[in-house]
């Protein structure tokens, strides 16, 4: 167990624990406004399922947590080439603010990342939340070259110049691939272009195939992690798998986010998406990212959003015709120095 004694502060930094659930959605509810227990709860189940991939940390005063952070690794999204940390929470409590719990427990962070063999922090914030961007300025993050851009589920009306958008996207060699057609034509495009369903367990060895046909690498244990999710949590991530001549030919994955800095109603995040190179442009990108349209109504989600790098300017055109727009959420990375020896 980690424990990084401060003195004179008086406080201790060790792993969270479930048992602290209580008191961090307290100091969350505090800061935010109201409360995001279910959350929270999820985020302290996934540290529990998956410890190599998470990263949380209290600080203590004797018996009371003051502060927490919580990361998760990066291993797949967003195309991340290499391990990354995703800074999405952080709270210490208003009496304790500003005796340096918070940079001990980015510390405690760090570490952690440079012993798990991850190359930078990454997370994200409003423009608007000044406090945020001075602590993420004294900590040393940078602007990423990328931005966040985001759609209402229902927004925009469908425009037949989208399919030939789309149809140019899935003929490049990319990842990621969006469209965002209107409401009403969701299930339309899903039954004219592919048979869209969930994932199942059956489908890992066609994902993998197809996923390593786009990325020259194997992702299986990524892929793997996120479709056992899935299976586990259906109110969390959304995972869709196309079908075509009997064949699994392409897939997405999204999950419902309550939480990071800055957030103020629940968003999907794609992760991640590919088409096998030879069916595209034929439609199977569109009918994966309608049918995730089409899924979010009962999740209660109106917005998506992903992170396009800066300098995709045919991507980013793609989802702008798409809809899709730049909010006002920044991206910033901190590098990580590889852990001394």
């Amino acid at each position: 167990m980690l424990s990084m004694p401060v003195t004179p502060r008086h406080f201790t930094i060790r792993p969270l624990a479930p048992d602290d659930l209580a008191t961090v959605v307290a100091i969350d509810a505090a800061s935010e406004g109201r409360t995001r227990r279910e959350y929270i709860e999820r985020r302290l189940r996934a540290a529990q399922r998956e410890p190599a991939l998470h990263a949380q940390f209290a600080a203590v005063d004797g018996s009371s947590v003051v502060g927490y952070i919580l990361a998760r690794v990066l291993a797949g999204e967003f195309g991340v080439r290499r391990l990354a940390l995703r800074l999405e929470l952080m709270g210490v409590r208003a009496d304790r603010r500003g005796g340096g719990i918070g940079r001990c427990l980015f510390e405690a962070l760090t570490a952690w990342g440079q012993r798990h063999g991850c190359a930078e922090i990454r997370s994200a914030a409003s423009w608007r939340d000044s406090a945020i961007l001075a602590w993420f300025d004294g900590l040393g993050f940078e602007l990423a070259p990328e931005v966040i851009v985001d759609s209402r589920v229902d927004g925009g009306s469908y425009r037949p110049e989208r399919d030939d958008a789309l149809a140019a996207a899935e003929s490049a060699p990319r990842e990621i691939d969006y469209g965002r057609p209107e409401a009403n034509d969701h299930e339309r495009l899903a039954r004219d272009h592919a048979d869209v369903r969930s994932m199942a367990p059956a489908d890992l060895d066609a994902i993998v195939r197809v996923d390593r046909g786009i990325t020259g690498r194997d992702r299986r244990d990524y892929i793997a992690a996120r479709l056992t999710e899935a299976m586990d949590d259906t109110s969390v991530r959304v995972s869709l798998a196309a079908h075509c001549d009997g064949a699994v030919v392409g897939y997405l994955m999204a999950r419902a986010d309550l939480g990071d800095f800055g957030r103020s109603e629940p968003v999907a995040v794609i992760d991640t998406l590919g088409v096998d190179p030879e069916y595209a442009r034929r439609g199977v990108g569109r009918a994966l990212v309608s049918q995730l349209f089409a899924n979010l109504g009962a999740l209660r989600v109106e917005r998506v959003e992903t992170i396009v790098p800066l300098a995709d300017l045919a991507l980013l055109g793609f989802l702008y015709s798409m809809g899709f727009a730049a909010r006002e959420r920044l991206s910033f990375t901190r590098s990580l120095p590889n852990e001394p020896a």
